[in-house]
């Protein structure tokens, strides 16, 4: 009931201007144990009235320290009574010590190295590791809060970095550097007179690509081998009654994907969208639905497509927000795959859109199975000629509720889209370097139109197959 409550609240304050309030519903969901306000937490007291023999909550512990901070987020947002005293006791006694907050980021150059320091609230374990190709630096944390706003610093030998969730229980902050580096040393320091953080520090100086992919191979295994090629994914036989639609939030986590004008990630708005676009197909009882994500964490691109062919999915539909350096143009529209790309334009878009494993600071050369082996096989015609089908219907229902790029319907190598036996459009929402796509894109009406106009084009859709 909390998670839910959170989830509405969060959906409202969606937009430009409404910052703090969805950073206090993060930190609040993060601390109760409720990620996204999706993940309620049990409530044994009511299990043991439904199924007897379940036994009951045993009294609530003594609220830790780390229950203040909450405190005046539940008084802002207004909540129940009832709900505020589940939100209470709800808190595990050990919260504060799973959940390390990250209060700041900088970085220092110094004559011979670069420093790059992390401000913790507490003590946290790490590792950190180099890249190649392009050159990283990456460091791993356990799952982390992050204060907002955060600045991305750069300097030195740093050129640009990113953070955010990896997986659940790890949260990750990749650094691009220039070229070459050696991570001379790295380590943790206590809080000491004025600062009451915990610091990491990581010393980044220069060294030639020899010695820098000796170091990788020396960390990897010189005696690695390529992994075992995994077995095709078999696509599960045809269930009568309701589709599948499978639901792709782009990126997500540690790559936020485009970022708009006003500061806001790409990563955010095709959530929001996502989720609106479930609710009404759920609303409607035809279908049914799996997301690929539904909360703000990175998924490979191949666990994307193994995702959607486990499912058995009857159609895949990835959302994304596109960015150019012209803030003029403007537009939603709609891709599929092609061996060839439409125009430059789409074969830049694909490109930026392909690299969202190296974003994340993954390595590729361990890649394999489906992005790696799913080739655009000709062969398939068929999911070919149903995924232009539904994007020739989609244009055409999206038309009437928002602006629409010039030859709309466009076609690249995306590797998302790859799922052999599987129909899929890769929608790009609008584009958040444009002022007027952007206010678009985090209004709920306009979204929520948008959303309907994509739901009667799935309506029309399997009504024709």
């Amino acid at each position: 009931m909390l998670g839910l409550f959170i989830a509405e609240r969060r959906s409202e304050y969606d937009g430009p201007k409404r910052v703090r309030q969805r950073r206090d519903l993060d930190r609040m969901a993060e601390t109760l144990a409720v990620p996204n306000g999706r993940k309620d937490v049990p409530d044994t007291a009511r299990a043991s009235r439904r199924c007897p023999g379940v036994p009951a909550r045993p009294p609530a512990p003594a609220r830790p320290a780390t229950i203040a901070p909450v405190i005046p987020m539940l008084r802002k947002l207004a909540l129940p009574p009832a709900l505020v005293a589940i939100a209470l006791a709800a808190v595990p006694a050990d919260a504060g010590a799973l959940s390390p907050n990250v209060d700041g980021m900088r970085v220092g150059v110094y004559d011979t190295r670069t420093r790059f320091v992390v401000d913790l609230d507490r003590p946290a374990t790490f590792s950190v590791f180099t890249l190649s190709d392009p050159y990283r630096v990456v460091v791993d944390l356990p799952e982390v809060t992050w204060s907002s706003p955060l600045k991305r610093v750069s300097g030195g030998l740093i050129a640009r970095l990113r953070f955010g969730l990896l997986k659940p229980g790890v949260s990750r902050i990749v650094l691009d550097v220039g070229g070459p580096v050696r991570v001379l040393k790295s380590f943790l320091l206590a809080p000491a007179g004025a600062s009451r953080h915990h610091r990491l520090v990581i010393d980044l100086v220069p060294t030639d690509r020899k010695t820098f992919m000796r170091e990788i191979r020396a960390r990897l295994g010189t005696a690695r081998t390529a992994p075992p090629r995994a077995p095709p994914v078999p696509r599960p036989k045809p269930r009568g009654g309701k589709k599948l639609v499978m639901i792709d939030p782009g990126h997500g986590g540690v790559d936020p994907g485009a970022i708009s004008r006003s500061g806001q990630y790409e990563k955010h708005v095709v959530l929001a969208h996502a989720r609106e676009l479930r609710r009404q197909l759920l609303a409607a009882e035809n279908y049914r639905v799996v997301m690929t994500r539904n909360r703000d964490v990175f998924v490979r691109l191949r666990k994307r497509i193994q995702e959607a062919r486990a499912a058995g999915a009857d159609l895949f539909i990835s959302l994304h927000a596109d960015s150019t350096a012209r803030p003029s143009v403007r537009g939603a529209s709609v891709y599929t795959l092609s061996e060839r790309a439409s125009d430059r334009e789409a074969a830049a878009l694909a490109a930026r859109e392909n690299k969202s494993d190296i974003i994340a600071g993954l390595d590729l050369d361990a890649r394999s199975d489906a992005v790696a082996d799913i080739l655009i096989d000709l062969s398939q015609r068929d999911t070919k000629n149903r995924s232009a089908q539904f994007a020739g219907i989609l244009i055409h229902e999206m038309a009437k509720v928002r602006s629409m790029l010039r030859n709309t319907h466009r076609f690249a190598g995306f590797a998302v889209l790859k799922a052999p036996d599987v129909p899929a459009v890769l929608v790009e929402l609008g584009y958040l370097s444009n002022r007027a796509d952007e206010r678009l894109l985090f209004d709920a009406k306009a979204r929520r139109r948008l959303m309907s106009a994509i739901v009667r084009a799935i309506d029309r859709y399997f009504g024709s197959q």
